[in-house]
């Protein structure tokens, strides 16, 4: 993007219309399928992985009622096991509210042959929940003119040359980009005055879910980040330590530091008078969003997250009746008035639930 381009973006208007204020007011779920069952199914099916936040609880009563042969055992400690379940034999789906890190892909496709877990998108990430897969948001200091950036502009702010990115677990140079894309003063993105020279400050997440989401949406599967990256940690999360620096003082840092910009979620700027958001586009042509529930529910926020049930379906193969007919109930207006019921996740909108049900073929 060049310069006189850039500027306009900047300087561009950021309307309520192109934000997307306020609430939706319906849900849109009396457009969403009603389940059908396709057959009767019958037997016991294993899941291990995340509880979701209590959402495996609501969807297995629910089809159980509709479906009273099927029973289910169940392991929902942890996401963090749930492709580890997969690989041992010991679960038919895992819920998880992340996508897989590069070593899951390899351990997968050591095991079975294949390039990686089937994913089933069953829900949209929060949009400010903490805890819940929570949309990510760009801040920058109260006093920065910056208003909206591009998807581009943040792998160019936050990301750094690379000879190439990860497609799963393959490396690949299709978005492979050299050093000098990358943008490092305020200038760059069309500030003038004295934020012109200015160094960009970055700050963000210490390796974890959040931060493996980043680095495959703004950087294309690259892992390489700008080189003064200022790193922390969940405030109330296990690799907390009494001197690591955590969410909280990340965006206290940024309300102190003029020239700073930060990722993280919404829930972290309350009570921060000093940091604002800024909006995103896809791409200069806009429209630029701001993340609120309605751009996260619709999930036209470019950094709008999921929620999946990953399975070992290899290429060309049907997926197994009982587990099809649970999916298709999670998939379907009652298996999404679940979520909203739930009140944290978000439904699927109607196109992705679409996609998704088609993808179960």
């Amino acid at each position: 993007m060049n310069s006189k381009s850039c500027m306009a973006c900047i300087l561009l208007a950021v309307t309520p219309s192109l934000l997307g204020q306020g609430r939706p007011s319906n849900s849109g779920m009396d457009g969403l399928p009603a389940y059908s069952p396709r057959q009767q199914v019958s037997g016991t099916i294993r899941n291990s992985g995340s509880a979701l936040a209590g959402l495996m609880t609501a969807w297995e009563a629910g089809f159980k009622k509709l479906q009273p042969d099927i029973t289910f055992d169940d392991s929902l400690l942890s996401g963090d096991a749930a492709i580890g379940s997969l690989e041992a034999g010991a679960a038919d789906l895992a819920p998880n509210g992340r996508e897989p890190v590069l070593t899951e892909f390899l351990s997968f496709a050591e095991v079975f042959q294949n390039d990686g877990p089937f994913q089933v998108t069953v829900a949209t990430g929060a949009y400010e929940a903490l805890g819940r897969t929570w949309a990510q948001v760009i801040f920058v200091n109260k006093d920065n003119p910056l208003t909206q950036l591009t998807m581009k502009q943040l792998d160019q702010i936050f990301g750094a040359g690379r000879t190439g990115t990860y497609d799963g677990y393959k490396w690949v140079s299709a978005n492979a980009r050299p050093k000098s894309e990358n943008i490092r003063t305020w200038g760059q993105l069309g500030l003038a005055g004295d934020w012109a020279d200015k160094p960009i400050q970055t700050y963000g997440y210490a390796p974890t879910g959040m931060s493996n989401f980043f680095e495959l949406t703004v950087f294309h599967g690259g892992t390489t980040w700008n080189e003064n990256l200022k790193q922390y940690v969940e405030t109330d999360a296990k690799q907390a330590t009494f001197r690591a620096g955590t969410t909280a003082q990340m965006m206290e840092d940024l309300s102190r530091d003029r020239y700073g910009i930060a990722w993280a979620g919404l829930a972290h700027a309350k009570g921060i008078p000093g940091v604002k958001a800024v909006a995103l586009a896809i791409s200069a042509a806009g429209p630029f969003l701001l993340c609120n529930e309605q751009t996260v529910r619709s999930r036209t926020y470019p950094l709008t997250r999921s929620i999946f049930i990953q399975l070992n379906r290899p290429p060309h193969t049907a997926i197994e009746p009982r587990l099809k007919e649970f999916l298709l109930y999670i998939l379907s207006r009652e298996g999404q008035e679940a979520v909203a019921n739930q009140g944290e996740y978000l439904p699927l909108a109607p196109a992705e639930l679409a996609k998704q049900r088609a993808a179960l073929e």
